[in-house]
């Protein structure tokens, strides 16, 4: 069966709220050092627009993290049905200490680029690249990553014996 969910990629609520409540706090303290201690003006705007924007980033995780990634057997997909990638298309999974992943996540390569997208602390999608982690537990990133993988391999020809 194709749409038959091998793995389920979720925030968690702890991490979803403390990342939330630091985007937040952030937002509040820049603000409100423009406004209490007002520098230059060109400082001012600088601090209240940084302000803004990790308000607004907020607002975006929180929306984000209330879905889920879905990995079936032919797409990693969005909670809402949103492909990110074929895993026919997926040509590399990275989950070294050293590759650019998000945090406790994964970062996959693609055959095709598509275009841009990002769900604050879920998943991000540039050209090629898709990053899945952020404020999601490690224990199912790691079972997600380790089933595409297997799909890889699988498709591939390259099972151990």
């Amino acid at each position: 069966m194709q749409d038959d969910v091998v793995a389920v990629v979720e925030a968690s609520a702890p991490r979803r709220w403390l990342a939330l409540v630091m985007l937040v706090g952030l937002g509040g303290l820049l603000i409100y050092v423009a406004l209490a201690t007002p520098p230059t003006f060109f400082w001012q705007v600088f601090l209240i627009a940084l302000g803004a924007a990790s308000l607004w980033m907020a607002q975006g995780m929180y929306a984000a993290t209330a879905g889920r990634v879905e990995l079936t057997d032919s797409t990693l997909r969005s909670g809402t049905g949103e492909v990110i990638a074929l895993v026919e298309d997926i040509e590399q999974i990275e989950r070294g200490a050293f590759a650019f992943k998000p945090s406790n996540g994964f970062l996959i390569r693609t055959r095709t680029p598509a275009a841009r997208a990002w769900r604050p602390g879920l998943w991000w999608r540039i050209g090629r690249r898709i990053g899945v982690g952020g404020v999601t537990p490690g224990s199912q990133t790691k079972f997600m990553a380790e089933m595409i993988s297997a799909m890889i391999a699988e498709r591939d020809g390259n099972l151990p014996h």
